[in-house]
């Protein structure tokens, strides 16, 4: 048996509940769970190099303008909370680029509280796993994170950024070329980069998830709510593509859709 498990990044006080119901009813409606790491206290004022907006942020703000607590957006808690397919995973605090490479532990501290806190008071459970912006972690940060969760979920973790603690399990798991790993009850998870994008031949999406799903156990299918709207239209041809896996996810008798919290209880084999 193989095991996927979805998460999509970036979810926030200005997400609108008709993206993520247009996207991912095909997966609620055939029992699957779908990760959404979201961000507990959104940065509206977070930019490119070029200046503009993060593409996250480019949808219809009503809600103001600095750091928007998702709980504000009491439509789209409602829906999530009404929709208990969907998982919240915690999404750092605000975004920023380096937001848990700092190498201040009050700092980091003091985001990750926060962002828990937050998540919380929005009537959500507490979250099992962690996702920093941009998968960037100081030593400090990500050491701090693994206190509080028992899964981080990367595109890649770091030797000089690892406790030389973790070392022989890292060692372990380059050895012998594992997607996961695990130090102690804490599971470390990687993903194969995003690879429902526009940026891709369409065509060439669902033999790319299959050929992943081939090659180990478990697998991360990692998504971007928001590329399937950029500039605020939906892009229909990728929007079929995701409901074209949700097909495949649901009727390989050979695939087993999982959650995050299966994987923080130790109910899915990571390798």
């Amino acid at each position: 048996m193989k095991y996927v498990v979805l998460r999509d990044d970036d979810t926030h006080a200005l997400t609108p509940v008709n993206y993520l119901e247009q996207l991912y009813r095909p997966f609620l409606d055939r029992g699957m769970s779908v990760g959404l790491a979201t961000i507990p206290h959104v940065d509206t004022r977070i930019t490119l190099a070029n200046g503009q907006a993060e593409l996250y942020l480019r949808v219809k703000n009503e809600l103001g303008e600095g750091r928007i607590p998702i709980g504000r957006n009491k439509p789209l808690v409602d829906y999530l909370r009404a929709n208990p397919g969907f998982e919240i995973l915690q999404h750092g605090c605000h975004h920023n680029f380096h937001e848990f490479a700092c190498e201040d532990p009050s700092v980091i501290i003091e985001k990750l509280e926060e962002g828990n806190k937050l998540l919380l008071e929005a009537g959500f459970e507490k979250p099992t796993t962690f996702v920093a912006p941009h998968d960037r972690f100081s030593r400090v940060g990500l050491h701090e994170v693994a206190k509080r969760f028992r899964v981080i979920s990367a595109f890649w973790f770091e030797l000089r950024k690892l406790s030389p603690l973790w070392w022989p399990n890292y060692a372990f798991k380059k050895f012998f070329s594992m997607a996961h790993w695990q130090v102690g009850n804490l599971k470390l998870l990687t993903h194969p980069g995003s690879l429902v994008t526009h940026t891709y031949a369409y065509d060439s999406i669902l033999p790319r998830i299959k050929e992943n799903i081939a090659r180990r156990k478990l697998t991360v299918i990692m998504t971007h709510w928001w590329e399937f709207y950029r500039e605020n239209r939906p892009d229909d041809a990728l929007i079929d593509v995701l409901h074209q896996i949700a097909n495949y996810l649901a009727t390989d008798p050979n695939v087993k859709m999982v959650s995050f919290r299966d994987i923080a209880d130790g109910k899915v084999p990571l390798n």
